[in-house]
């Protein structure tokens, strides 16, 4: 038996549930551009200071729509989302975002993200995924090792002052061409 393309499970809007009873199940789907608004929104409540303009978001799904996936819940809401950018002529990936709502954590959502984006990017033939991480958020660095992102040298990964001064972060990198 082989394995669907996740183009077949996100045209027919793969439903993902979450264990709240009472919610929506979720539909993991490309970004459109009516989401934009949305997708500020949500990027604004998950990131809170350091979330992307309006304008850089409109700039990013004009650039990587193909690898901007969304988790979305029937009413108009999103929440959750994963943005990947790659390289125009090379084999590189960097993951440019990845938030979900505080109501939807420590669910798997995270991770079903995660999956569909490197699943997609494989297809792609990137070869390689990096990104950063704030060194003090024990929970994404867990996420993000469990799916095979090891730390980049020289330091583990350590890059103080990366965003500026004070704003450090841990690089990971993950080879995709690994088991192949």
């Amino acid at each position: 038996m082989t394995a669907e393309p996740l183009e077949h499970f996100l045209d027919r809007h793969e439903q993902l549930t979450a264990p709240f009873p009472a919610s929506l199940p979720l539909v993991l789907r490309r970004v459109h551009e009516s989401d934009l608004p949305e997708l500020q929104r949500l990027d604004a409540e998950v990131f809170q200071e350091v979330a992307y303009p309006g304008f850089l978001l409109r700039q990013l799904y004009d650039m990587y729509a193909e690898h901007f996936l969304v988790l979305d819940d029937g009413t108009g809401r999103l929440r959750g989302y994963v943005l990947a950018g790659t390289t125009a002529l090379g084999r590189d990936s960097w993951i440019l975002g990845l938030g979900v709502t505080h109501d939807r954590r420590r669910n798997g959502l995270g991770r079903e993200l995660m999956t569909a984006v490197l699943d997609r990017l494989r297809r792609a033939g990137i070869e390689q995924v990096r990104l950063t991480v704030e060194p003090t958020n024990r929970a994404a660095i867990l996420l993000y090792r469990s799916l095979g992102f090891d730390p980049e040298e020289p330091d583990g990964g350590l890059r103080p002052d990366y965003f500026g001064p004070g704003m450090h972060r841990r690089i990971l990198r993950l080879d995709l061409t690994r088991g192949r």
